[in-house]
């Protein structure tokens, strides 16, 4: 079939005009239905917005439920100066008295026996220690191992027994300096023994290490568990292959160690050459390389580990370079409250002594490596304070609780291996004597705080705990604004103008007006869609309801049942719904008189509504309405299929498809006929000048 329109050519009526008109009034219909779909949309986002409005108040309702809101205590102290505390919620209404504070909490301290640097000289923390060994009073001859350090962090999936790091080939784990070596797992310190890695190890706690960089543990690690390596290789190896010429090359380390050092240089022609160390440093710190016939090719400078070649090496050369450097460890160990930590730290001659203090610092030994640049002193403290002996009050343990040990803490920082140890506060409160490993210490759901001695007979401190009625009255104050804020929006929403003669707008009618004509116009299309439903009038009514019935539970004073007997009453103007209005007197007086009869009003729980308290009762019509809203309108997450105005929405969308297809075909039947009509007219006009010419002969 032709699609040929022919639009009044023979005619000379105006085709496209008569079949848009004929459209216009074919299209009526569409236009409703799209209105209605519109009006279907904001109607679901009508709802939505109000379920989100509940959502919030149950948020309320939930912190309402909590015994903190009705609990909130209150502390006064006789002496701030000597003594201060808070109490939480669990605090009971009593008082305390605490006197003869003998001794306050402090923790173990060891300080380096004087300076760690030489005399007259200055120790600067963020540069490499073995830059610094002439200013330290310990660094002359100090004992630095060769080796260079590694440490990996695996996390386990809970199959694998067996962990691998990653290396260059020539590298090996040094199976000499076991001892240096650390694993853990989740913080808790294995045992590593050296051994063939396809064996199994003797105990759960115990993991077996090999040259080639593998753990083997004795079956698979827990998932998400994670592995702490530290471990020391006997060399490391640099190698690159040039992707251009090259004249310089900058290593991946400093302060290398000035033995054991080498270069290989391989051709693109497969041979390669040795180079080593020869002679001493020159002005600038360079060292030269030669081959074994004393054919100098560059040189190096060990402290900054630059390489540079005397001649340009030229691409598709590759380069090798293999060193060791100085590492040290220490051991620190300390006792804290909950038992004794012990950690090892390996230290490169490349840190810095502030890097030293970070590791240290950061871990979880519990103690804070402090130093101070000016006296050129440095202190290890604990973290915690108190003395943490197995002993009694009357005989403490006056062992070392901070151990430093290595050459690294003893030489280099001096610390003293003198025994050091915390004290605990020493008081008196309610008559008892007793102590405590902290001044900030928690009794009976009251956190004290001890901030200095007095011991004379006549000085104390007294504290009472009560209950804090303004807060709990603000938090009471503050849930009924919540309420009054939440039936307001739902009232206004439900009770809006709905105006039958505002439709939503037509493409073609936004056509006609401005955009502030059609901002006013969606306003009163979209007023009132909401007019009298029926879930939102029932959650109003529900909730007044909730709020007037008696609690009547063992718990509540029949004479404090109801929020109107507590001073919490409906407001006199009914057209507000249903607000609530404070008596501030009374609600206070109330939880003063009688606190826990309040806290039962509000959150008293039972098997039935008439024993629940109002927030339990609300809660119940809050969830239940908001599934009401979610069966009608969904949510963000809901498909058109979950909910009712989602399939009307579908079979609108049907019937917009279908009638526009249906638009479509009448369009054409339109065409087809005034073509045909163009066509015969045109066929008439020819015979007519046919029979002109005819006659005319």
């Amino acid at each position: 079939m032709s699609n040929m329109r022919i639009g009044g050519l023979a005619s000379g009526m105006d085709i496209d005009q008569i079949v848009g008109d004929l459209m216009k009034a074919e299209r009526m219909p569409l236009d409703k239905l799209k209105q209605q779909k519109q009006v279907l949309e904001w109607q679901r986002d009508d709802y939505r917005s109000m379920n989100s409005l509940l959502l919030n108040f149950r948020t309320e309702l939930t912190n309402m439920k909590l015994t903190t809101q009705y609990r909130a205590r209150s502390v006064t102290s006789t002496n701030s100066e000597l003594v201060t505390a808070t109490a939480s919620s669990a605090a009971s209404q009593s008082s305390y008295t605490i006197k003869n504070v003998s001794e306050l909490a402090s923790a173990a301290t060891k300080v380096s026996a004087g300076s760690i640097a030489v005399t007259g000289q200055k120790v600067d923390p963020s540069k490499a220690l073995l830059s610094q060994q002439g200013n330290l009073a310990g660094g002359a001859g100090y004992p630095w191992e060769n080796g260079n350090l590694g440490n990996k962090t695996f996390i386990a999936d809970g199959v694998l027994d067996k962990f691998t790091i990653t290396k260059h080939a020539d590298e090996l784990v040094d199976l000499t300096k076991i001892s240096d070596m650390t694993v853990k797992v989740n913080g808790k310190a294995y045992s590593i023994v050296a051994g063939d890695t396809t064996t199994t190890p003797a105990s759960a706690d115990q993991v077996i290490i090999d040259e080639n960089g593998n753990l083997k543990f004795s079956g698979p690690v827990a998932k998400d568990a994670k592995i702490e390596f530290n471990y020391v290789l006997d060399k490391k190896v640099e190698e690159k292959t040039l992707s251009a010429d090259t004249s310089e090359w900058q290593l991946g380390a400093t302060f290398i160690n000035n033995t054991n050092f080498s270069l290989d240089i391989t051709k693109t022609d497969g041979t390669t050459t040795n180079y080593t160390l020869s002679g001493t440093a020159d002005g600038d710190g360079f060292i030269a390389l030669v081959d074994s016939g004393a054919t100098r090719i560059g040189r190096v400078n060990l402290e900054t580990g630059k390489v540079i070649f005397d001649t340009a090496q030229t691409s598709g050369v590759t380069v090798k370079a293999s060193y060791q450097q100085k590492y040290t460890s220490m051991d620190l160990s300390t006792e804290t409250s909950t038992g004794q930590k012990t950690e090892k730290f390996l230290i490169s001659g490349s840190d810095t002594l502030n890097q030293v203090m970070n590791k240290v610092n950061s871990s979880n030994v519990g103690v804070t490596l402090f130093f101070d640049s000016y006296s050129g002193n440095v202190s290890l403290t604990r973290s915690e304070t108190g003395n943490f002996s197995k002993g009694n009050l009357d005989n403490l343990d006056t062992a070392d609780q901070i151990k430093a040990t290595g050459f690294f803490a003893t030489d280099l920082l001096k610390l003293s291996s003198a025994a050091t140890y915390g004290s605990n506060a020493m008081f008196n409160i309610n008559g008892m004597n007793t102590s405590r490993s902290s001044n900030a210490f928690e009794m009976n759901g009251v956190t004290f705080t001890l901030k200095q001695t007095f011991t004379d007979p006549a000085v104390s401190a007294s504290l009472s705990i009560s209950n804090d009625t303004n807060k709990v009255f603000d938090n009471i104050k503050a849930f009924v604004e919540k309420y009054n804020e939440l039936i307001d929006k739902i009232q206004k929403k439900s009770s809006e103008e709905y105006y039958r003669s505002y439709k939503p707008l037509t493409d073609e009618q936004r056509e006609t007006l401005s955009e502030k004509q059609q901002e006013q116009w969606e306003e009163k299309a979209k007023s009132g869609l909401l007019k009298r439903d029926p879930i939102l009038t029932g959650v109003l009514g529900n909730m007044r309801s909730n709020f007037y019935a008696p609690v009547r539970n063992a718990a509540v004073d029949p004479l404090m049942n109801q929020l109107a007997s507590i001073g919490i009453k409906t407001t006199a103007n009914y057209l507000e719904g249903g607000k609530l209005e404070i008596n501030e007197a009374a609600l206070k007086k109330a939880i003063e008189d009688n606190p826990e009869s309040v806290e039962n009003l509000f959150r008293g729980t039972g098997t039935s509504s008439d024993e629940q308290g109002i927030v339990h009762r609300l809660f119940d019509t809050v969830n239940g309405a908001m599934d009401k809203l979610k069966n009608r309108a969904g949510n963000s997450f809901s498909t058109t299929k979950q909910f009712t105005l989602g399939r009307q929405l579908d079979n609108v969308d049907s019937q917009i498809n279908r009638f526009e297809s249906r638009l479509t075909q009448i369009e054409d039947r339109y065409w087809r006929q005034f073509t045909a009509m163009e066509k015969a007219i045109q066929r008439a006009n020819s015979q007519s000048m046919y029979l002109m010419q005819q006659f005319s002969m």
